[in-house]
Formats: C-alpha cells, structure tokens, sequence
C-alpha cells in the first residue's frame, strides 16, 4: 500500500504542470495573434495613406482653342519664303478661352509680328520652333495680363536670377498652358 500513494501524489503534481503550460500557450497564441492583427492594422493605414499621397491631383481637363490658320512672309533675304502656321492654344479653362477670343485680334496681329521676324533657317530647326512657341505664349498672355508677360521689367529681372525657378512660377501663373502647332509649313 505503501507505493501506491506515492504514486497518486505525482499524479496530481503532474496535472498543475501541464495546465500552466496550457495556459502558457494560449497566451503565447494571443499574443502572437494580437501583434498580427496590430500589424495588419498599421500596414494598412500606412497603405492608405501612401495611396492619398500618391493619388494624383483633380485633373482638370485643358481647354483647346484652335485659331485660323495664318500665312506668313519670313524675314529672308530676298522676301520670297513664308509660313503656313496652325496655333492651338491649351487654356486653362473655359473662362480663359472666353478672355483670349475677346482679345484674338490683338492677339493675332502679335502673333503674326512675332513670325515675320524669324527666318526660314530658324524655324526649320526644333529649337526654333520651341522658342516660337513660347514667344507666342508670352504674346498670347500680354493682353490677358497673365504670367511674366504682365510684370514689371523690375520684377522680370528679379526673376531672372533664378532661372530654374522662373519657368514653373510663369507655368503656375499663366492660364496660357501650351502653344501647339497643327500645321507648320515652309514654302
């Protein structure tokens, strides 16, 4: 009888054992549960956030203003070159395409002064063409009192010190976006 009740004495020692173990688990389980969860959680709000970063502004869709085709003499010795030029303006807005159409004549004569000064030779190249276009977007906005065009020459010359600058403020503050050509012929 004697070795019998050692016996029933581990047995109960043995139970408390495996219950804390038990326990142990499942809190270990919790816990790794809980931190998954957290992180679930965190990552998907950082998600949602870099997502509303990344998102992209309201696009606003331009306006296209096409003016008539005009024909132009070019500034060639002899006199016996000229242009055929097609000019969409991308606007800012519907109310800006309103102001330039109130302006076109004016806006037109410009236009028109600005070419006949340039020679065959020079606008045959891409570079002559990209300064015409933005010589004619400056022309475009004198009238309409936008961008540098409207400025003071001191505040024009203040500008000009920072060149890298200068470009994205006149885009930011012009309504006249881009000049694009739908015809350029050189005869």
């Amino acid at each position: 009888m004697s070795a019998k009740p050692p016996a029933a004495a581990a047995a109960p020692a043995k139970e408390p054992a495996k219950s804390k173990l038990v326990l142990i688990g499942a809190i270990v389980v919790v816990l790794i549960v809980l931190a998954a969860a957290a992180f679930l959680f965190l990552n998907s709000r950082n998600q949602d956030s870099e997502e509303h970063a990344n998102a992209p502004a309201a696009v606003v869709v331009p306006t296209f203003l096409p003016l008539e085709n005009m024909v132009v003499n070019l500034a060639d010795p002899g006199g016996d070159r000229f242009v055929q030029l097609g000019i969409t303006l991308e606007l800012q807005d519907d109310k800006t395409a309103g102001v330039v159409k109130q302006y076109l004549p004016s806006i037109r004569s410009g236009v028109l002064m600005l070419v006949s000064q340039r020679s065959s030779e020079e606008l045959l190249a891409r570079e002559g063409k990209e300064k015409l276009a933005a010589d004619i977007r400056e022309e475009v906005s004198r009238p309409l009192g936008l961008g540098a065009a409207a400025k003071p020459r001191a505040e024009a010359d203040e500008e000009s010190a920072d060149e890298e600058e200068r470009p994205r403020r006149r885009q930011q503050q012009n309504a006249v976006r881009r000049v694009l050509f739908s015809s350029f012929i050189i005869q």
